[in-house]
């Protein structure tokens, strides 16, 4: 109900009803009204920047979900590319060393995509930048994983023609990984324990009990079984391609001079003979007369994940064993 208005009368003396006319009536109602609809509209406004539409939402979502595949994929490409990297690795410098091939050169492994924009047809969207990321990644990932089944595939070929020389590279462990207590030591700089200084370390400490079995780890003819100051007793083999091996610190040797053993032939054992801390085995591979790093030929006895655990250890600038 409208509130009823009066106004002073002087000549009267008392109070009049004010009448309002019926076009200011019309004129005040329109003002509510328009008021009330800005109000409204602009309620509506504030609103909307917190409250998402139906549609809005299921973009978001949708975005959401996208993103999220994107990084699962992302992660499992980079896993793939570390797979394909380590594969790289054992083909440059173990398969294709066994054959005496030459390695792979990165440039060609991971050369790129050149010419014309290969991804423009990829352009002009809201997430253009992100397909375009994984659609390069896929292609180079794809070219590394072909050029490394080609060289594969030439390996093979090479091994059809090389079986004698698979027989004499070393290829085994020389004490079993039952038997093996741990490796202690591996390749590169090290604290002697005796000397107590850093100095070069040319081959792996395997430690095991004393009496424990030492093999040959590829076939060859035994050029040296006797005693000297720093190995104690000692074995050295020569394997045919460049290849030899040796065996030190033996409790005892089986193996004679002139010799012809075949790989996983029984040639001595685990002793702390010479110049050595404690029972292990020093076990050095040498090629075309400098030694190598064993690390790279026992790939007839370690899984992938094995390789991977001993590569980490051998890394250690930990004390060897002599």
């Amino acid at each position: 109900m409208a509130k009823v208005k009066y106004y002073y009368d002087p000549e009267t003396l008392s109070y009049q009803q004010i009448e309002v006319r019926k076009r200011d009536k019309l004129k005040n109602t329109l003002i509510g009204l328009i008021g009330v609809a800005l109000v409204a509209f602009l309620g509506f406004v504030v609103l909307s920047q917190f409250l998402e539409s139906p549609t809005e939402k299921a973009q978001r979502r949708e975005m959401e979900n996208l993103k999220l595949h994107y990084e699962l994929l992302s992660k499992r490409m980079q896993e793939t590319t570390d797979v394909l990297a380590d594969l790289q690795e054992r083909d440059n410098y173990i398969y294709r060393t066994y054959f005496e091939a030459n390695p792979i050169p990165d440039e060609q492994r991971k050369a790129g995509f050149g010419g014309v924009n290969r991804y423009k047809n990829l352009e002009g969207f809201d997430n253009s930048e992100m397909i375009k990321d994984v659609t390069m990644d896929l292609d180079v990932l794809s070219k590394q994983i072909v050029v490394q089944s080609k060289s594969l595939d030439e390996i093979v070929e090479l091994a059809k023609k090389k079986e004698k020389m698979l027989a004499s590279i070393p290829a085994i462990k020389p004490i079993k990984n039952e038997d093996e207590t741990r490796m202690a030591s591996g390749y590169g700089m090290r604290l002697h324990p005796i000397l107590k200084s850093w100095r070069m370390h040319n081959g792996m400490d395997f430690t095991a009990p004393t009496g424990t079995p030492i093999y040959a780890s590829g076939n060859g003819k035994i050029v040296r079984a006797n005693r000297s100051a720093t190995f104690g007793k000692v074995v050295y083999i020569e394997h045919d391609y460049g290849y030899k091996t040796v065996y030190a610190h033996m409790s005892k040797i089986i193996a004679k001079r002139g010799q012809k053993v075949k790989r996983g032939d029984l040639i001595g054992y685990v002793g702390n003979t010479g110049r050595s801390a404690a029972p292990h085995l020093h076990y050095e591979v040498h090629r075309n007369g400098r030694p190598v790093n064993p690390i790279y030929y026992y790939y007839g006895d370690l899984s992938p994940e094995e390789f991977i655990a001993m590569q980490k250890a051998s890394q250690e600038q930990r004390q060897s064993f002599d």
